[in-house]
């Protein structure tokens, strides 16, 4: 006698079933259904554990009982004990074989442990003995794409469409196993196909998309058009028109058209917000200036109907950022960040937006306020560290850099940097021991870390001390960047103060090749390694280049010069 007389699927890991169970014909068969209830209940209160307990001592005295088996195979699989479980439901299987409900969660523990051959063959015999169970092809398609077994997939397509006739989603399923084939052009027939005997928007709107692709612009128009007379307000077919018309520069169909899909309330805010960042960023400057009022209308408008969206706000700060209207892309922001002070993002942007505003001053504590907002987050403290270096406050960024080490435990990388912007700014105070201290720290992070290994070496040859030591450091630098400019001016500079000015010219020569031109100091260090070697025309051109590039980073550099010359004369 079976044991299971109703099922009701319950909101669970595995859809799980409870049911009444049938009346025995005795006291001990009826004790055993009503214990069998009991457990169950205790399963739909996802009690699992108690109703696993409950159901082992069913099992226990009544081991033929299929429903008991089965209820205890739901139950340790809802615990975790997938082993378990299948033990139950096999047992529940050998008990009930016809049973469809018992089977199909035996196939579901396979699934849920990754066996896709045991879980396949398992659905092949259900659909088999069930054809009319839907659910199933659509879970053997899936399974097949899972093993790339696309023919098969296909095959169970035809299945459905046998049993129950073509449909939009058959069509769109059999699209999608074509391209995945690589049959592009196949699949793209099938919906045309599709398309000749039923109407469907989505299919023609895809078609749409793909005469685009192809620059068939016509016949995208007419796919869209067919769409929208099914159809009028299908936002992709409203969208793929209105890109029809931009593309062929109907500016004047192609606005009004793109304000219906703003306008339109099947399209989420987050859709419109996508496509006008897409717009945005693909436009040409011509093309924003040109039709400025219709873009601003079109943002605005959609500040209206949406105006506390994140995504919206983001967009709209965005476009009024690009289009140099600063002050309005800040007022976006920073609705967005009071709006959702959740939200990292949105602090992020605000914070992010001060920096390419050049606005230090607020940086700095807005930066501050987004670290205290958002603990985790270190790089909130940096921006505002920034600020602070901006406007001269070494101090602040000095507090900054011991807060970010007291967070940052275990980052290496913060750490690091940490470390190095305290040498960079103890040196600016020109307390240069602290310097040093904070130098050797960060090397003991990563003795290569060429930053601070440029800066030390500088720093130390500036003080005219430890020349060995800023010599091996440096030389660390030019070979792994042999190329760069200022690694390039510091090597040559040691080598000058070293007594070697033949070796330093060769570096210093070297970095007029990768930019050193452009420095007002390393144009100034090539021409006193050049005076040095006699080479006095070349040297003094090298310091008119200087001159012109100076920007107050080299003090008294006219005088020296002109003492130069005075005791160039006297030789």
């Amino acid at each position: 006698m079976k044991n299971i007389n109703r099922i009701i699927f319950l909101a669970a890991v595995l859809l799980l079933a409870c049911g009444h169970i049938v009346s025995g014909q005795g006291s001990r068969e009826r004790l055993i259904e009503n214990r069998i209830v009991s457990a169950v209940e205790k399963y739909d209160e996802r009690d699992f554990s108690r109703a696993s307990e409950l159901l082992e001592g069913i099992v226990a005295e009544a081991p033929d009982n299929d429903a008991a088996h089965f209820y205890l195979g739901l139950s340790e699989f809802c615990l975790g004990h997938t082993v378990a479980a299948e033990r139950e439901l096999k047992k529940a299987v050998s008990l009930d074989p016809d049973n469809f409900w018992y089977r199909y969660r035996l196939a579901m523990v396979y699934s849920a442990t990754d066996r896709k051959e045991l879980t396949t063959a398992m659905f092949e015999e259900l659909l088999e003995d069930f054809p009319k169970k839907s659910e199933l092809y659509y879970s053997l398609i899936e399974l097949y794409l899972s093993q790339d077994r696309i023919d098969k997939a296909l095959g169970t397509l035809d299945q459905i469409e046998t049993l129950s006739g073509a449909g939009e989603a058959t069509a769109l399923t059999r699209f999608d196993l074509l391209r995945r084939q690589g049959r592009y052009e196949e699949a793209y027939e099938s919906l045309r196909k599709f398309s000749r005997e039923y109407s469907s928007p989505q299919v023609l709107s895809i078609l749409g998309d793909y005469e685009m692709s192809m620059y068939n612009d016509s016949l995208a128009l007419k796919s869209y058009d067919e769409a929208l007379a099914v159809s009028p307000d299908y936002a992709p077919a409203v969208l793929g028109k209105a890109e029809v018309f931009r593309v062929t520069r109907r500016y004047d169909e192609y606005f009004p058209f793109l304000e219906r899909f703003l306008r339109s309330d099947s399209v989420s805010p987050e859709g419109k917000a996508d496509y006008l960042r897409s717009l945005f960023q693909r436009a040409d400057p011509m093309f924003l200036k040109t039709f400025s009022s219709s873009l601003d209308a079109m943002v605005e408008g959609c500040l209206e109907v949406h105006p506390e969206d994140s995504s919206m706000l983001t967009t709209a700060g965005i476009y009024y950022y690009g289009t140099e209207r600063a002050s309005k892309a800040k007022s976006c922001f920073r609705k967005n960040m009071e709006l959702y002070p959740g939200s990292i993002s949105a602090a992020a942007n605000y914070v992010e937006l001060l920096m390419y505003m050049d606005e230090w001053t607020e940086l700095s504590s807005e930066g501050r306020r987004a670290f205290r907002n958002f603990p985790s987050e270190p790089g909130f403290l940096e921006m505002a560290s920034m600020a602070d270096y901006r406007l001269g406050d070494y101090r602040k960024v000095l507090g900054i850099c011991d807060t970010v080490l007291a967070v940052s435990a275990g980052d290496s990388v913060r750490t690091l940097n940490a470390y190095t912007t305290m040498g960079d700014m103890y040196h600016q105070l020109g307390e240069n021991a602290k310097a040093y201290k904070a130098y050797d720290a960060a090397l003991k992070i990563d003795p290569e870390y060429v930053p601070v290994l440029n800066n030390y070496a500088y720093f130390l040859s500036m003080d005219g001390r430890k020349l060995k030591k800023a010599y091996q450091m440096s030389r660390i630098t030019v070979e792994k960047e042999p190329d760069n400019p200022t690694y390039l001016d510091t090597f040559g500079w040691i080598l000058y103060l070293q007594g070697r000015p033949e070796e330093a010219k060769s570096h210093f020569k070297h970095a007029m090749l990768y930019g050193g031109k452009d420095s007002a100091v390393i144009l100034d260090h090539y021409a006193e390694v050049l005076y040095a070697l006699g080479e006095y025309d070349l040297a003094f051109f090298y310091w008119s280049q200087a001159m012109s590039r100076n920007n107050g980073e080299i003090e008294g550099l006219e005088e020296k010069i002109s003492r130069r010359k005075a005791q160039m004369d006297s030789k």
